[in-house]
C-alpha cells in the first residue's frame, strides 16, 4: 500500500505523463485500486463490454452485410441460447477467480506512475511470457486425451468460436491460466498501472480471437508482419485442434510447425475438391 502522506503537489510537476492520473487514483480512488478485487472486476467488465457488441452482429447476421462479410465460417452461426450459455458459465466461474486473488500477495502501489517505455515494455513482457506459457500449456491439453477430456474440453464445445466463448472455460483451466495472469506481473515486477492496463488489452485480445470476424482493423491487421494470429488463427483452431496452439503472437506456432493460416486452409480444400 502507499502512505497518502507523500502525495503532494509537487509530484504534479514529474516529467512522467502518467504521474497526475496516477496521483488521481491514488487520491481519490484508493479503496479502489488497493482493492484484491480489482483485477477481477477489470477482467470480467471488459469480458463483458468487449463481447457485447458482437454478439449483437452476430444475432443480426445477414441483415449487417457490412460485417457479415468478415465472417469466417459463415455457415455456423451461435444462437441466443448458446451466447447464454457461455456467459452463465464465465459468471458461474467467477467465486474461482476471487479465491484465486486470495493465494498471491497484493501488490504495493509505488509514489511514482510509470513512464510510457515503462507501460509498454512490461506490458510486453507479461504478453510474451504468458504466450508462452499457454502455448506449452495447450500443446499438452490437446496430445493428452485425459487432460483434454477433464480440463480443456468445455473450452471447445463448439467449431466456430464467437465472442461470450471467449471464456468458457473450465474451472481448473480457470484457476490456472489465471493464476499465471496473475503471477507474471508480480515476477517481473510491473507497476500495477501497467498490470491492470494490460490486463484490459489482454482480455480484449483474447475476445477478439474468438469473435469470428476477419475484420481488416482488428489488431493481427494492424500489428505488421505477421506477428499476431487473431481471430483468423483461433478460428481455425477451433476447427482444427492441432493448430495454431498460441493465445496471441505467431512465433510459437512457425517455430513448432503447427501454424496454419486460413490461406493454406481454403488451398487444401480447393485442392480436395
Amino acid at each position: 500500500f502507499v502512505d497518502l502522506h507523500y502525495i503532494k503537489p509537487d509530484l504534479m510537476a514529474s516529467d512522467r505523463l502518467l504521474q497526475p492520473f496516477w496521483d488521481h487514483l491514488l487520491l481519490h480512488h484508493m479503496s479502489l485500486v488497493s482493492s484484491p478485487f480489482l483485477p477481477v472486476i477489470l477482467a470480467f467488465s471488459s469480458y463483458f463490454c468487449f463481447s457485447l457488441p458482437f454478439a449483437v452482429l452476430d444475432l443480426l447476421g445477414e441483415r449487417v452485410p457490412l460485417f457479415h462479410k468478415y465472417k469466417i465460417q459463415q455457415d455456423r452461426r451461435p444462437t441466443l441460447g448458446m451466447m447464454a450459455k457461455s456467459f452463465m458459465t464465465s459468471l458461474y466461474n467467477q467465486p474461482a477467480v476471487i479465491i484465486g486473488m486470495f493465494i498471491l500477495p497484493t501488490p504495493t502501489l509505488p509514489r511514482d506512475a510509470p513512464t510510457l517505455y515503462q507501460l509498454f515494455t512490461e506490458g510486453l513482457a507479461i504478453l510474451l511470457l504468458f504466450d508462452t506459457q499457454y502455448f506449452i500449456w495447450h500443446f499438452v491439453h490437446h496430445k493428452n486425451v485425459q487432460l483434454y477430456r477433464w480440463v480443456h474440453a468445455v473450452h471447445h464445445e463448439y467449431m466456430a468460436p464467437f465472442s461470450w466463448s471467449t471464456e468458457q472455460l473450465s474451472i481448473p483451466e480457470l484457476m490456472t491460466v489465471g493464476f499465471w495472469s496473475n503471477l507474471d506481473p508480480i515476477l517481473l515486477r510491473c507497476h500495477p498501472l501497467s498490470t491492470w492496463c494490460i490486463t484490459v488489452l489482454s482480455i480484449w485480445m483474447s475476445v477478439e480471437d474468438h469473435i469470428g470476424y476477419d475484420l481488416p482493423w482488428t489488431l493481427n491487421h494492424l500489428v505488421p508482419f505477421g506477428l499476431l494470429g487473431g481471430a483468423p488463427a483461433h478460428d481455425l483452431h477451433h476447427q482444427k485442434p492441432s493448430s495454431n496452439y498460441a493465445p496471441f503472437f505467431s512465433h510459437w506456432d512457425r517455430i513448432f510447425g503447427t501454424a496454419v493460416s486460413l490461406k493454406k486452409k481454403k488451398d487444401k480444400d480447393d485442392t480436395a475438391t
